[in-house]
């Protein structure tokens, strides 16, 4: 692959590769029991479960068949390959969407939302609101990684994206993002302004919350109980190297602590997709590549919102944060602000049906 080719994409995992995760599954080491009081984190025994579905219920082969059922695409952009689903709609006159995934995310987040986007006509909904959809996989996690080299911050990964959709063809469209999805589709907005018709959020990085009591309380609670990953990421990511790279039970742990946090209790993610998520980290070996955009981040300017793309945000209740509107208003072109009724960080894998409607009335909003 040379110059900008854009070339098909299989999935396709050595069968040593599989054998060898249920193999070092079966092999983990695990820590001594002990009686231990209060909030430390996720117990061993769920991981254990975890990871006993993982070595012996759980089919890689037919997860990996879900994903090669979506075309992809491969190229290489600012040195480094970056992959992405592409799903051409069935209706030519479809409004092309980019989604982009965070950190413990992956392409894997949105497969269930990919049919009803694409092919409204065919689930129920309207054929005037299918999308084209770009689902890139981040440079360094899955299959755009690792990454050669570091430096790696949102912006930088926003002019891959935005050149990654030059490639493919298209030439104004809508961005949708969460998580670290969130800062890349606002860098992206500043970077590719003139073809983003609309940047839609359900995290919004930037605005203070102070003011609004509600922004507030989720603030001191993330940091006073849930951002232990988020500084050991930020200032000493490869300590985490090779555990994340030799122990598939280690970085099980670490991903799946981040979804039992951030999700709605009354979620129910489908634990396979869980587990086809931490797979994509493992065949891949971007654990540590994944991780080092908080360093990244932690060391680049304060980047800014753009006042000319159209911003639609959504709010989830059991959402790490909760941004305050008024502040949001101030700092971006809001055209659109929904509070959902139930749902956490991960909403295209615990509200995919509310995430879809949403998207498509964004949409019909600004590139209708």
């Amino acid at each position: 692959m040379a110059g900008t080719e854009v070339t098909p994409f299989r999935v396709d995992v050595p069968q040593a590769d599989v054998d060898d995760l249920a193999d070092r599954l079966r092999r983990t080491r695990w820590p001594v029991a002990q009686h231990l009081a209060g909030e430390r984190g996720i117990p061993v025994e769920r991981v254990r479960e975890l990871t006993g579905r993982w070595a012996s219920g759980w089919d890689w082969r037919a997860q990996e068949a879900a994903l090669n059922a979506w075309p992809q695409v491969v190229t290489t952009v600012d040195g480094t390959r970056v992959h992405a689903l592409h799903v051409r709609s069935p209706e030519p006159d479809a409004v092309p969407l980019v989604l982009l995934h965070g950190w413990p995310g992956s392409v894997v987040e949105f497969l269930r939302v990919l049919g009803p986007l694409s092919d409204p006509a065919s689930h129920g909904g309207d054929r005037a609101d299918a999308v084209h959809l770009v689902v890139p996989s981040l440079p360094g996690f899955g299959f755009s990684g690792p990454t050669p080299d570091g430096g790696w911050t949102p912006a930088r990964m926003a002019r891959a994206v935005a050149e990654l959709v030059a490639r493919l063809g298209h030439d104004r469209y809508v961005v949708h993002g969460g998580d670290w999805g969130s800062h890349v589709g606002r860098d992206l907005a500043v970077a590719d302004g003139a073809h983003v018709a609309g940047l839609h959020v359900t995290m919004t990085p930037g605005p203070a919350p102070d003011g609004d009591p509600a922004a507030e309380r989720k603030a001191a609670r993330y940091a006073r109980e849930l951002s232990g990953y988020a500084k050991v990421q930020g200032t000493r990511p490869l300590a985490l190297a090779p555990a994340l790279t030799d122990s598939p039970a280690g970085l099980l742990a670490w991903v799946a602590e981040r979804f039992a946090e951030w999700t709605d209790p009354a979620s129910e993610v489908d634990v396979d997709q869980l587990l086809t998520n931490a797979a994509v980290y493992w065949f891949t070996r971007t654990g540590p590549s994944s991780a080092q955009l908080y360093w990244e981040r932690a060391h680049a300017p304060v980047p800014g919102w753009s006042r000319d793309v159209p911003t639609g945000v959504a709010v989830l209740p059991h959402d790490l944060f909760r941004p305050p509107r008024a502040a949001v208003a101030e700092a971006v072109d809001l055209v659109s602000w929904t509070e959902f009724p139930r749902g956490g960080h991960f909403a295209a894998m615990e509200v995919p049906g509310l995430l879809v409607e949403e998207l498509r009335r964004f949409v019909r909003a600004v590139a209708r």
